[in-house]
């Protein structure tokens, strides 16, 4: 798009949207108001709100995310894997006058049902930033895809986000600890188990026995526990890596970190996309 158009990133919880004119963006805002939080109002009304005085005549808007699933404005239908990443855009659901949802990607084989919304829209952005053969892309749900320079091979999920917010707030492990503190000390341990010993299930416990023993640190039981779960991920997914390009990641500062230094441990190469630029540069 050379003209002016509005990006929007609308995901469960909150609304990002960047208004441009060709490669430039002029303006950003942010709302909470995600599809499950629209407290009564429609998502057209929502819109409306958040790109007042944004939209001319005839103005695109662009839309990525939850907003196309089934408790979102309306049911962009999946694209399935493989899926040529032209075809993305070819593939808009249209909810309004030049209003555009883009599709989400889908996987449906005997040993591999999945599914992403929204970081379909990062995955054509980091192709663009930083070429590879293994897209990864951590967040709550991890995604873990293979493409090659024209088309979407395969992906998987890994809960790893969830998980790590499950146990701590929710199970034994968690129960009774004082506030959390970083640690890269106790990250890098818990990583190292994890590299070393990817099938965790019967370590979790252990991590709830180290700091009831003294062990491990109360306040640093988080730390410990993200860089087990990273390293177990990251090696039980060792068989998507090939080796022949750098990896690259999508995220945040905070979890490209650490997913870094899981792949270096590892002997792998890592180059490493913001998720808004990879977005912004997709859309």
């Amino acid at each position: 798009m050379t003209a002016r158009y509005i990006a929007i990133d609308w995901g469960s919880t909150n609304l990002r949207a960047w208004l441009y004119q060709g490669d430039h963006c002029l303006e950003s805002r942010q709302s909470e108001a995600g599809v499950t939080r629209l407290n009564g109002k429609s998502p057209a009304a929502v819109l409306a709100e958040v790109t007042t005085d944004w939209r001319e005549e005839n103005t695109p808007v662009v839309m990525a995310g939850m907003v196309g699933s089934n408790v979102g404005w309306k049911v962009a239908p999946y694209l399935s894997v493989p899926a040529r990443f032209s075809s993305i855009g070819d593939q808009l659901t249209s909810v309004g006058d030049n209003i555009w949802i883009i599709p989400g990607l889908c996987v449906s084989h005997d040993d591999n049902h999945n599914v992403m919304r929204g970081e379909e829209t990062q995955l054509i952005g980091a192709r663009a930033l930083a070429p590879s053969s293994l897209y990864v892309m951590p967040g709550t749900h991890c995604k873990w895809v293979q493409a090659d320079s024209q088309q979407i091979n395969d992906f998987r999920t890994v809960m790893t986000g969830e998980l790590h917010h499950l146990l701590l707030n929710h199970s034994l492990i968690g129960a009774g600890l004082p506030p959390q503190e970083n640690s890269a000390d106790a990250f890098a341990a818990g990583l190292e188990r994890g590299l070393n010993a990817p099938a965790i299930l019967p370590q979790l416990f252990e991590v709830r026995a180290s700091h009831v023993l003294g062990t491990l640190p109360r306040e640093q039981v988080s730390e410990f526990l993200s860089g087990l779960l990273i390293g177990a991920e990251v090696a039980s997914m060792h068989d998507y890596v090939t080796h022949q390009h750098a990896i690259t990641l999508v995220a945040g500062t905070s979890l490209t970190a650490r997913y870094q230094q899981a792949f270096q441990a590892m002997g792998c190469d890592v180059a490493a996309v913001a998720g808004d630029t990879a977005f912004q540069a997709g859309i």
